[in-house]
């Protein structure tokens, strides 16, 4: 792992992040609860399968739309049951391309099967997906991303991270204000940030405030993302909470 040092301790990321939204009290109140991996290690299959589907449909559209018509999406792919989608005919696969209940994208359909696969193959090796990420080293979010976006379907950049977030395994989301911050605390992290000598430098430099502080990568991102950039209001960001 890449190693480096900030020039900003934590602790002045947290007080400028807890000025800006109006006290410590409101900053720690916008902080999500603790994830435990013992509940990530119990997550069944299918709702991993059906959150993966989830954050590919979901980008590059609208959420909300998306958050509407899940309903329908649960009952296309019959409940993201790895095993009984894997033993469909392609007649099936082929019709769902014209299902009105969910968003008829052929590629993204096309990655359900695929990660239906991905998940069935995982699970195979460690008891369960939801083990396989539960016992994957916390301070290696970069590597596990790198298997997801290699052996998943469409699960690279940001799709990768929210689902990460979203299956409630403790990690941080790159967003352009957290990058801003480790930029500003002079982690030498070049403008994009997505090669990976930035992402290696970013997550050694998460690590390193996640020792000093004893907080979780999900608070460490989200204080960092707090602390600079647009100063989004308390109440916007509460809506927000999952991630």
């Amino acid at each position: 792992m890449a190693k480096v040092a900030a020039r900003v301790p934590f602790k002045r990321i947290r007080e400028r992040a807890a000025k800006r939204k109006g006290g410590e009290k409101v900053l720690t109140s916008l902080l999500s609860k603790k994830r435990n991996n013992k509940d990530l290690a119990k997550l069944s299959d299918d709702r991993v399968l059906a959150e993966m589907a989830r954050r590919v449909f979901s980008a590059g559209f609208v959420w909300r739309v998306i958050d509407q018509k899940w309903p329908g999406f649960e009952e296309a792919f019959l409940g993201f049951n790895p095993k009984r989608l894997l033993f469909q005919p392609a007649e099936f696969w082929h019709d769902l391309a014209s299902d009105k209940r969910i968003v008829r994208n052929p590629q993204k359909i096309k990655s359900v099967r695929e990660n239906a696969r991905f998940v069935s193959d995982i699970a195979a090796d460690h008891g369960s997906f939801g083990k396989f990420l539960a016992t994957w080293p916390v301070d290696d979010q970069i590597g596990l991303m790198e298997v997801l976006a290699k052996r998943g379907s469409r699960l690279g950049g940001n799709s990768c991270q929210y689902l990460l977030r979203f299956l409630g395994r403790d990690s941080f989301i790159l967003t352009n204000d957290l990058m801003l911050c480790l930029r500003d605390s002079g982690v030498p992290i070049s403008e994009k940030g997505t090669s990976k000598k930035d992402l290696r430098l970013a997550q050694a430099q998460l690590n390193e405030w996640a020792k000093e502080t004893g907080l979780p990568l999900t608070h460490i991102s989200r204080i960092c993302s707090m602390s600079i950039g647009e100063n989004h209001p308390a109440e916007r960001l509460r809506e927000g909470m999952q991630t």
